[in-house]
């Protein structure tokens, strides 16, 4: 998953590198309002991929004293960073962009090159999408795409996803700023677009800061593990009754888990031992995902 994940996010880093460059080379030499609103956009989406490297690297960190859990979450804090830059920079300066082109009107010289850049970009960008969302694809299984993301634990592959999804769209409502404000000579199309490139970017971030901040407050396991964990102890010759099985991820493949259960009556306290060992085993051998299990021994609830 890690591998993948770093793989999607390399392929977007090299991309939006490329891209914030030609935009940027496009803007000064047009003086368009979307171009340079695009450019923006780039850079913000080349920084978010470095900050989720940042955060992959920094999740890898082995347990300490201070973190006995690891540092797992911390992919889960930059990814919401990422989501903030995503609104206060990128939707920010491009909503900015548009109104001060709004009100100046300056002209659009040029506007070919624009087309080649935004051609070219949209290369760029499209190849970068498909990367994401053929790993996406991967990983979301049976799922729908909605449901994938809602219930996905590894926020970088819908976070590379989001964004370069985001890119593409802003990319279509740039060229038609630059072409309206061509035909018709209103410069007004090209600050709207930038507008339109900025409100974008906040929805891109609102949905972005929702899905990741339940995985940051502490998100519990999926449904198919928590009910194949019921079932490992349900099936266990000592278990009377499973009480409660609590879950949360610590990192998008570490999951802690404490379970309640109730055991026989006659059960005496060797067997009881075994039995707790051969169910962290057992839970351990079918779910890899879960690294920590404490097990208690309560009566039925």
């Amino acid at each position: 998953m890690a591998s993948a994940s770093k793989k999607v996010i390399y392929a977007a880093l090299v991309g939006n590198s490329l891209i914030a460059i030609t935009k940027f080379a496009a803007a000064t030499i047009t003086g368009s309002s979307a171009m340079l609103s695009e450019g923006i956009h780039s850079v913000v989406d080349t920084g978010n991929q470095v900050l989720l490297l940042y955060g992959l690297k920094k999740s890898k960190q082995p347990p300490n004293e201070q973190y006995p859990f690891g540092h797992g979450k911390e992919i889960y804090f930059w990814s919401f960073i990422v989501a903030i830059l995503i609104f206060a920079v990128g939707a920010g300066v491009s909503i900015y962009e548009g109104i001060h082109q709004i009100g100046e009107q300056r002209p659009i010289e040029n506007p070919s090159v624009n087309y080649a850049v935004l051609g070219l970009a949209m290369i760029f960008e499209g190849a970068a999408w498909y990367f994401a969302f053929s790993e996406f694809k991967k990983v979301k299984g049976n799922w729908g795409f909605l449901e994938a993301v809602q219930r996905g634990k590894d926020p970088t592959m819908f976070v590379v996803l989001f964004e370069d999804s985001a890119a593409m769209l802003g990319l279509i409502f740039a060229f038609f700023g630059v072409l309206l404000s061509q035909m018709t000579g209103i410069v007004i199309f090209d600050g709207m677009a930038s507008i339109a490139i900025g409100l974008i970017l906040v929805g891109t971030a609102a949905w972005l800061a929702y899905e990741t901040k339940s995985l940051l407050i502490g998100e519990r396991a999926n449904v198919r593990v928590i009910e194949g964990i019921r079932t490992i102890a349900r099936n266990h010759p000592e278990v009377n009754h499973v009480n409660e099985i609590l879950t949360m991820h610590m990192g998008p493949d570490f999951i802690l888990l404490n379970l309640s259960v109730d055991f026989s009556d006659g059960a005496l306290a060797p067997a009881i031992e075994s039995a707790i060992a051969e169910m962290d085993a057992e839970i351990k051998r079918t779910f890899p995902e879960v690294k920590r299990i404490f097990i208690e021994a309560e009566a039925r609830l």
